[in-house]
């Protein structure tokens, strides 16, 4: 384009004066200090405290860890609420675990290993444990005899007890 039209085009545009659309200023609302003064306000009301001294704080979620560095940690027991607040940053499992193992030390590790193995006793397999399970589940239902009626197997427990 030459550059006499483009200066041309330019004096065209009308920018202001009578007849012309105003400009409406768009105002920018600060939500993050809000919200965050309305999520304080609500964290006092519970009453957290400010638990110090936590360097690490590590969320296990299926094979990812989210781990909080230096993180602000406050907690009210009575209101079973902990505010873990940070920056986070996502990893894998196995490549974290090496490093949590070594900070729980022989105590904790044993505790580990226990919780390892209840949690490999309450997923059922297929076989026996299903059918224990399953047999647990039919004692709160009373047996039914040919011909007789839910109401009155029902009835029949109420006064046996």
């Amino acid at each position: 384009m030459n550059v006499e039209k483009l200066m041309k085009m330019a004096g065209a545009v009308r920018t202001g004066g009578k007849g012309s659309m105003r400009r409406k200023k768009k105002a920018v609302h600060k939500t993050t200090t809000t919200d965050d003064k309305r999520l304080q306000s609500t964290l006092k009301r519970i009453g957290v405290n400010a638990i110090p001294a936590i360097e690490e704080v590590n969320i296990f979620k299926d094979d990812v860890v989210i781990q909080f560095i230096n993180p602000k940690v406050q907690a009210s027991i009575a209101a079973n609420t902990w505010v873990v607040s940070g920056s986070p940053q996502t990893k894998k499992l196995q490549d974290i675990l090496p490093g949590i193992i070594n900070q729980l030390g022989p105590d904790n590790l044993d505790n580990l290993r226990k919780l390892a193995e209840q949690f490999q006793k309450q997923v059922p397999t297929a076989g026996a444990e299903a059918t224990a399970t399953q047999e647990e589940d039919d004692d709160d239902v009373p047996q039914l005899v040919g011909g007789e009626t839910f109401e009155a197997a029902a009835e029949e427990g109420q006064a046996a007890k």
